[in-house]
């Protein structure tokens, strides 16, 4: 079965995955979630995983909060590192959502607008820090301050994930997401 396994921190970013991916992956290729307990969990259990799956058709997508951690490329990079031995780290991929999963809804707020029913919330998109979320030190806080605490992590998550733009671009760490899963999509077909 041609299926992308996404590897990520926690429940909430299955949430997201739940809802997005159906929108996202073009027929005949499946998906399975594995949440992690965090991302330090995520890094110490993650290599077994891929090492373990039984799917030999599969491809891995990592997807990580860059939080406080200074440099993207060189996080990316560790977690690259942890692929190697598992026979597989030609099949995986990083991204890294800067700085949290947030940032990708702080990008389209006519989807987070759509999703908890608050209407112009979408108007705010033209507010000079919501026009480039990826450097906005806590989005989670910026998210939930916007929405008046109607914004809760993990139903938050399902609900935008359903009406996110995949040709959104004012987050580049969105857009280099869906690209990785396009490109992922586009090695399972060539097989």
């Amino acid at each position: 079965m041609k299926e992308i396994v996404f590897l990520v921190e926690g429940e909430a970013e299955r949430y997201l995955l739940d809802a997005f991916l159906p929108r996202v992956l073009p027929e005949g290729i499946g998906f399975r979630v594995i949440p992690f307990q965090g991302k330090q969990d995520m890094e110490k259990r993650m290599a077994l995983r891929i090492r373990g799956y039984i799917n030999p058709q599969a491809r891995f997508l990592i997807l990580r909060d860059q939080d406080s951690h200074a440099n993207c490329v060189a996080l990316k990079n560790s977690l690259l590192e942890r692929c190697i031995g598992t026979r597989r780290e030609a099949h995986c991929l990083v991204r890294i959502a800067c700085t949290e999963l947030e940032t990708f809804y702080l990008a389209d707020l006519a989807a987070v607008s759509q999703a908890l029913d608050i209407p112009g919330l979408e108007r705010q998109q033209l507010k000079s820090k919501f026009r480039n979320p990826d450097s906005l030190g806590s989005p989670s806080i910026e998210l939930r301050a916007l929405t008046k605490n109607r914004y809760d992590k993990r139903s938050g998550s399902a609900q935008i994930g359903r009406y996110l733009a995949l040709d959104n671009t004012r987050s580049a760490s969105f857009r280099h997401f869906v690209i990785g899963i396009q490109r992922l999509c586009a090695d399972l077909l060539a097989d």
